[in-house]
């Protein structure tokens, strides 16, 4: 059980021999729930502390949230941009994002709440929506000679199951399909509506923070909230970014916005930890049955929701 937190080593990564630091954070990936690490440690708790400890050291006066990620799920991005949105408010320390090649769906999400988002003109962000996958295999069970036999306490219970057979419905069947489709379909919408607040709560605030300096969102940006991937120059006409750039421009941002002229860039990084290895090491799955399409596909998992780039999906 962690009640404390990771012990961070801080390591410098740019020493320009001054007082001041600027944390740089990293997020590259998928955005899951599933540790990352032998102790248990999931993405969410890993920014979250690293914010934690950032907050608390009176040198550190800005934050660098590096990210190439096409997004993950659900919950996971919600739980960063939450954690983000509160280091901002209690400690009065900027964000500034980086986005890398790729910031779409969840990796935009996580961007929304900053202070100042810098993209890249060739980088791919937007994807702005949220997706739910499954597949029925029941056809491919029917050639292995495979029935499956199901037991549940409601009608709708085995929603989302991959072993119905819905070529051969009842008349009863077909309605409890269309009624789960709409189920989903209502909760995918409503998750869809918080990520476009999400969005507008976050612009609106950077816009205000930041003056005549930034980028306000456009009148009609939801428009392009349909789930499109766009490019870093398109981002930045729509308002969804604040500056064209590199790294090196985030960085100078980040210094600009905390009102520094210089700063030395640090890391937090976990010492090494024979336990946590041993533990990771140690580690038992429970079996399962697999079956192999011939392809290689995402670890989606039924039933979650994700923000996730259709760069990923297909």
């Amino acid at each position: 059980m962690r009640t404390t937190g990771p012990d961070f080593m801080e390591v410098v990564v740019e020493d320009n021999d001054a007082a001041d630091k600027i944390l740089v954070i990293n997020l590259n990936g998928i955005i899951g729930s599933e540790p990352i690490d032998g102790a248990g440690l999931t993405l969410a708790e890993l920014i979250t502390d690293q914010l934690k400890r950032a907050g608390e050291d009176e040198k550190i006066r800005a934050v660098l949230f590096k990210i190439d990620s096409p997004g993950g799920e659900v919950l996971a991005s919600d739980d960063i941009y939450r954690a983000i949105e509160k280091f901002q408010k209690e400690h009065k320390k900027p964000v500034i994002a980086a986005m890398g090649g790729l910031a779409a769906s969840g990796g935009y999400y996580v961007a929304a709440p900053c202070r100042w988002i810098v993209a890249n003109e060739l980088t791919i962000t937007g994807s702005i929506g949220v997706i739910m996958h499954s597949y029925n295999y029941r056809g491919l069970m029917k050639k292995v000679g495979v029935r499956p036999e199901v037991f549940k306490s409601g009608k709708f219970k085995d929603m989302l199951s991959g072993e119905k057979d819905l070529d051969e419905l009842t008349p009863g069947e077909r309605l409890l399909v269309v009624e789960e489709r709409e189920m989903v379909q209502s909760l995918i919408e409503e998750t869809f509506g918080k990520f476009k607040s999400i969005v507008k709560a976050g612009r609106d605030n950077a816009a205000r923070a930041n003056q005549s300096e930034g980028q306000k969102l456009a009148k009609d940006w939801v428009n392009y909230a349909d789930g499109r991937i766009l490019s870093g120059k398109q981002a930045h006409e729509l308002g969804f970014v604040d500056e064209l750039g590199t790294l090196d421009t985030a960085v100078e941002r980040a210094k600009k916005i905390a009102g520094l002229e210089n700063a030395n860039l640090v890391q937090y990084q976990i010492p090494f930890d024979l336990s946590h290895l041993l533990r990771f090491l140690g580690k038992s799955e429970a079996p399962a049955v697999k079956i192999d399409l011939g392809l290689d596909l995402p670890k989606l998992q039924v039933g979650r929701m994700y923000f996730l780039s259709p760069t990923v999906i297909h």
